[in-house]
This record gives structure tokens, C-alpha cells and sequence, in this order.
């Protein structure tokens, strides 16, 4: 079921164009392995639409607040700590799901696995001062 909410696309150019790309064709460009996360906005409570590299294991999938390595949280990142309730399109799939942050060995057991599907993701914990933040996509529980 997908999140309710006006959609407002990114102001950033690439992100609006792959996820329009994403929408109409359900694979991203260049068939990278990319899901489409939908979040609530933190303080508009608008629809937003960011595609993310796929990381899944089990049915759980895992999404990395890379930012590719800037000093600053991505904003969705934000939108899912006030609004952990997201979407998540991957190929014919449409999921409703609850994010929760993940710590510790928990966090590391997933770090490497987000490092084998995208390995760019070393290179961008390089580039920053930051603890890059991952956190699981998991069904609602009850």
C-alpha cells in the first residue's frame, strides 16, 4: 500500500529524473541495482521519492545514509527518523515497511553487505567525519 500524501518531486535534477525514470520503466538507469525509497517529509509532511542502492538479505532490506560521503545527513535520512513508516518500490514489488536505526555488530554484519553490493560506500565513509547511518526496512510487526 503506498504512503498517502501529496508526491513532491526532489529539487535535485538527477534524483527527480531517475525517479521518474524509476516510475515509468521499473528498473533505474544503467540496471544498477536500485530500489526507490518513498518517505514523509520531516516538516512538510510531503511525499518524497529517493532511489537508494539495493541491499536486502532475507526479506529485510537495508538503506545507507550516504550521502556519497558529504558531511551532512542526506534529508530523507531526517523524514525517517520523524517518520519511520516508508515505502519501498523494488522492480514490481510495493512495500510498506517500518525503518529502525541499527547499532553495533547488528550495524556491521549489514555495513559489509552494503560494501559488497556497493563497494563506493568505503570510499564514502573515507570521505567523511560523519558515522555514516544504516538502517533496516522491515514489514510492521502485528
Amino acid at each position: 500500500m503506498p504512503l498517502p500524501g501529496q508526491y513532491e518531486p526532489s529539487t535535485v535534477p538527477w534524483v527527480r529524473e531517475e525517479v521518474e525514470h524509476i516510475e515509468r520503466t521499473g528498473t533505474a538507469w544503467g540496471d544498477r541495482p536500485v530500489v526507490l525509497l518513498s518517505t514523509v517529509g520531516a516538516r512538510t509532511g510531503l511525499l518524497r521519492k529517493t532511489p537508494l542502492m539495493r541491499v536486502t538479505h532475507r526479506g529485510v532490506y537495508a538503506v545507507v545514509a550516504s550521502a556519497a560521503g558529504a558531511e551532512r545527513h542526506p534529508a530523507w535520512y531526517a523524514n525517517v527518523l520523524v517518520h519511520p513508516e516508508v515505502g519501498l518500490r523494488d522492480g514490481a514489488l510495493d512495500l510498506t515497511l517500518v525503518a529502525r536505526e541499527v547499532t553495533g555488530a547488528e550495524r556491521s554484519r549489514w555495513w559489509s553487505m552494503a560494501c559488497t553490493v556497493f563497494p563506493s560506500y568505503v570510499e564514502y565513509q573515507r570521505r567523511t567525519r560523519r558515522r555514516i547511518p544504516l538502517l533496516l526496512l522491515e514489514p510492521p510487526q502485528g
